[in-house]
């Protein structure tokens, strides 16, 4: 067993601890680290937030622990009772998607991807790189391997789609497949690089098949290689990148025996022998194109096919060319101004907005883009376009419908999602002035299906905010921004959201300098890079945020702001001046009359301060004076009935008193805090007193 204050030990306890932070529990955990590495230091150790730093710390507590058996049995006790939720995620057995029932040929790709796979491991991580042009099956073939190949991989598959715009961030890559091999969002840790390592801890001893899909770059690909021995991946591009080790595999045009064969298979002999005159003009212009004879293959009888296409050209947009005429006039125009913009994934209430027409009748059309080949399906009623069939419905756009026209669907379409987004983050946080204002005919039964809402379009709606500032619509691109702090605070979505925010913060320095918007989404900025550790990017944007709520004369907002950067400071262990920030805070609350703007608030934002002010001082060794402002919060949350903050401050106050080993006391706070609990939904905080109690009890046993 590793001795648990050897060097090893504890920087794998501070790794721990700094990797859980997804959740309310694991802040937590991480403010106590900080404040017990203050005291056996003896001194302020600021956050460690590299791996050179947190070895750093390491050694600090390490040497410390040596010299005082008291604190080392202190630190042993703390490092027993973590939370360890996250070290195995439940149960999963990821399957890739669906394949396709008719596959021809491509036996010498088969052959390489099934040599990769058996190669001898020898440190190595083993991956295939399958690339080739748009249509020519390289995804269709990767799937298609890897259910032939299923037996090999008793661990499951994990698949990620890497195509959308703007995916180019591992961190969202590599949290989409730690959900898929069962670990929830709560404890997928925030920070890129520690994703990494806890993916790669996961599959190191399982035999998992790894594909991902339409990659653009080998930067956007390599956290995600693993070097385990039971795992194969296979990246599946449109062209070969440099950059990566991998064997690589080209997927050109089929034969034209075996795109004879294809055909035959997808339509029947009968209607390839009723097409007979016309089959040599259908392959040529479907060059070999598994995409383009699936599109062909049911309109053979229909109607005669354009010349074919001049030598080099795009046989998928040739194949979405000859599908589009064929289409009803309604359809021909949804499959026109639903491509203009490059929405992730759009179901039938966005297509109806785009094209000014009802749902239902959108659904409907929808379905028929789908069966032309035109749309693909992502799943519970969504679509979206491959790329090169939607740069042909844009061009088919702009010569049909014009200049004016299409600009208004895009619009309308971004006007949709801010009705959405305003409406859900109304619904999610009522009570919260952040949240932009405005009507919207878009109503949730309750706060969850509000913040569900909001992560369900979470990537449409950041798309939103690219095509406003596109448009120039400023004020659009600011209040997406603000309907987006729900969905931060409730669900994070951080790296998903970061963009987003960026683009936010950018508008309001150009066009809002100053105001009460622009201090808002700096705000908002902020707080994602906190959450995400990009702590040295987040303190400047707190600061602009006091800056801009100060110029505007906002009170309550300069409050707000001083105190977010008061919290950055506890997660960075700066008590001191976590402590200062909070106060400034208070000083500045004083400024609001009775009859002001946020009077009403005052008392909770007061209590809160209270709480973050017991918080910071506890991290300072200052028990006596953080347990009277604890006991403060506590009063007013108790009052107010105001069931999780009251659970919030309980558990600081038992922290504490365990700190001070006042175990009984301790132990009776934790109980009253799982017993406020019983009804919000928190398994994480219930799963982190739960730990605090036995740490109660192992301490208190060692007492007597």
């Amino acid at each position: 067993m590793l001795d648990p204050i050897s060097l090893a030990a504890v920087t794998a306890v501070l790794g721990t601890v700094g990797s859980g932070m997804a959740n309310e529990a694991g802040r937590w955990a991480w403010e106590s680290t900080g404040g017990l590495v203050r005291r056996i230091v003896g001194r302020e150790v600021t956050a460690p937030n590299s791996a050179e730093q947190f070895t750093e710390v390491a050694q600090l507590v390490h040497e410390r622990l040596q010299s005082d058996q008291q604190l080392a049995l202190t630190w042993a006790l703390f490092a027993q009772a973590l939370p360890t939720s996250g070290a195995t995620p439940r149960p999963a057995h990821p399957r890739l998607p669906p394949s396709t029932r008719f596959f021809t040929d491509r036996q010498d790709a088969l052959k390489l991807l099934d040599k990769e796979a058996a190669r001898a491991f020898d440190g190595s991580p083993r991956v295939a790189l399958l690339h080739g042009r748009e249509g020519m099956g390289t995804s269709t073939l990767a799937v298609h391997w890897g259910w032939r190949r299923a037996d090999r991989f008793p661990d499951g598959q994990l698949y990620a789609d890497l195509r959308g715009p703007r995916v180019t961030d591992a961190g969202a890559i590599l949290s989409s497949l730690l959900r898929q091999l069962g670990l929830p969002d709560e404890e997928i840790p925030p920070s890129a690089d520690d994703r990494v390592d806890r993916f790669r801890r996961h599959v190191a001893d399982r035999h998992l098949l790894l594909v991902l899909d339409h990659a653009q770059s080998a930067a956007q690909i390599r956290p995600l290689l693993a070097p385990a021995p039971g795992v194969f991946t296979v990246v599946v591009t449109r062209r070969p990148f440099t950059g990566i080790d991998a064997l690589p595999v080209q997927i050109g045009p089929l034969a034209r025996r075996d795109a004879v064969r294809l055909l035959t298979e997808l339509a029947g002999k009968p209607a390839i022998a009723a097409a007979k005159a016309a089959l040599p003009a259908v392959l040529e212009r479907c060059g070999g194109s598994p995409y383009a004879l699936r599109a062909a293959a049911p309109r053979l009888t229909e109607l005669p096919l354009a010349e074919p296409p001049l030598s080099g050209a795009d046989p998928v947009r040739a194949a979405a060319d000859d599908s589009y005429r064929l289409l009803r006039p309604a359809a021909a125009r949804l499959y026109r101004l639903t491509g203009l913009y490059d929405w992730p994934a759009f179901d039938a209430t966005t297509a109806a907005r785009t094209a000014d027409i009802e749902e239902t009748e959108a659904a409907t059309l929808l379905e028929e883009l789908a069966d032309a080949l035109l749309l693909e399906r992502t799943g519970a009623g969504r679509y979206h376009y491959r790329p090169v069939v939607r740069a042909h419905a844009e061009a088919t756009a702009a010569a049909t419908d014009g200049i004016a026209a299409c600009s208004a669907a895009v619009s309308r379409t971004v006007e949709g999602y801010l009705h959405l987004a305003v409406g859900a983050a109304q619904a999610a946080l009522p009570e919260s002035w952040r949240v932009p204002t405005g009507a919207s005919p878009l109503r949730y039964a309750d706060r969850g299906e509000a913040v569900a809402a909001l992560a369900t379009e979470s990537r449409n709606l950041v798309q939103a905010v690219y095509a406003a500032e596109e448009f120039h619509d400023w004020d659009t691109v600011a209040k997406l921004c603000q309907a987006l702090w729900p969905l931060q605070l409730k669900a994070g979505h951080h790296d998903v959201l970061l963009p987003a925010l960026r683009t936010g913060v950018r508008t309001a320095e150009a066009h809002f300098p100053g105001t009460r918007t622009a201090g808002s989404l700096h705000v908002q900025l902020a707080h994602t890079l906190t959450e995400l550790r990009r702590w040295d990017e987040a303190e400047p944007e707190a600061l602009a945020a006091a800056r801009d709520e100060h110029a505007a004369g906002h009170l309550r907002g300069h409050a707000s702001a001083v105190e977010i950067l008061g919290l950055l400071r506890l997660r960075q262990w700066r008590w001191q001046e976590a402590y200062d920030s909070f106060d400034e805070a208070d000083r500045i609350l004083d400024g609001i009359g009775p009859d002001d703007e946020g009077a009403g608030d005052l008392p909770r934002a007061r209590a809160l301060l209270e709480r973050h002010r017991g918080r910071a001082l506890r991290g300072l060794g200052r028990r006596e004076e953080a347990r009277e402002r604890l006991e403060r919060a506590l009063r007013f949350f108790r009052e107010s009935g105001e069931a999780y903050n009251t659970a919030r401050a309980l558990t600081d106050l038992a922290e504490t008193r365990l700190d001070g080993g006042q175990f009984t006391d301790a132990l009776s706070l934790i109980d009253e805090a799982v017993t406020a609990l019983a009804k919000e939904n928190a398994a994480y905080h219930v799963a982190l007193l739960r730990t605090l109690r036995e740490r109660c009890v192992s301490a208190a046993g060692l007492q007597d």
